[in-house]
């Protein structure tokens, strides 16, 4: 069933709740989804409302103009989402393909409602796993030489496919503020660390040399500030004095795709709302 879903945040103050939803209500709709937040330190109110347009009585095209005086009322920012609509996906990745694979198998098990058009890689590894689940492959060699170039030619590929979200399945390269630009809050990546502990080169490294108790991995928006986007999810695993440092590695495998997969489900289902370089996980 087609429904809309509407992300809101605005200062808190009475009557929000009551309004939001009797707009749904007067206009006919069925709220199948609600879950909202008040962030006391910043007295901030977060909201999202899921609901059918089976008889919504606004076109869907005009539920945006609609709702507009309610929120100039209450100061809102919202956003608004139909369910019927499908995302289109780009991954990026270099040599290690185990975040790419995870992620195209959970896409054919029908696990992300969204549709994966084109990889890109700095390297020609994954050119046969992108081939054997029929995406498109772009290899784009990056230098410090070309790298202003090859982020053009990867801005127009990912522009040619409409592409709404950009997943870094273990890409090993930085992106520059001019590419962040044109994709704000649309591009995920997984560090393969506990952010902030151990952040930087061969994270697994430093945490064998030190002898921890336990491993993680952390998937957040991309900003220009390397790795210290909006964190989405994080997952951690024990470790015992056993543990060699390739456990440690397969371990941390395992962590990294579990977290990665479960940050693009959130995001693909309209649950998170960045704010103040945090953000708000709606159940």
């Amino acid at each position: 069933m087609n429904t809309a879903i509407l992300l809101i945040s605005c200062p808190d103050r009475k009557g929000i709740t009551a309004s939001v939803t009797n707009f749904v209500y007067d206009n006919g709709g069925n709220i199948e989804h609600a879950d909202q937040h008040i962030d006391s330190q910043t007295n901030t109110f977060f909201m999202r409302i899921q609901w059918s347009l089976e008889e919504f009585r606004i076109s869907p095209s005009d539920i945006k103009d609609r709702f507009q005086p309610l929120a100039e009322k209450f100061y809102m920012d919202s956003n608004l989402y139909f369910d019927d609509h499908t995302p289109r996906v780009a991954i990026f990745t270099s040599k290690q393909d185990h975040c790419l694979y995870d992620l195209l198998l959970r896409h054919k098990e029908g696990q992300f409602k969204c549709s994966i058009p084109l990889v890109i890689s700095n390297h020609p590894n994954s050119a046969k796993t992108a081939a054997s689940f029929g995406i498109k492959f772009a290899q784009l060699e990056k230098t410090p030489a070309n790298k202003s170039e090859t982020e053009k030619k990867e801005v127009a590929l990912l522009k040619n496919e409409n592409i709404e979200l950009v997943i870094l399945a273990r890409y090993m390269q930085v992106l520059t503020a001019d590419f962040l630009n044109h994709f704000k809050n649309q591009i995920i990546n997984i560090h393969h660390s506990f952010l902030p502990a151990f952040a930087g080169n061969n994270p697994y490294a430093q945490a064998y040399r030190r002898g921890v108790k336990i491993i993680g991995a952390t998937s957040h928006y991309v900003t220009a500030e390397l790795d210290q986007g909006p964190i989405i999810e994080q997952n951690t695993v024990r470790i015992s004095h056993r543990d060699s440092l390739a456990d440690l590695q397969r371990k941390g495998k395992d962590l990294e795709k579990n977290v990665l997969s479960e940050a693009v489900r959130l995001h693909l289902e309209r649950k998170i709302l960045v704010y103040d370089n945090k953000t708000v996980i709606f159940d």
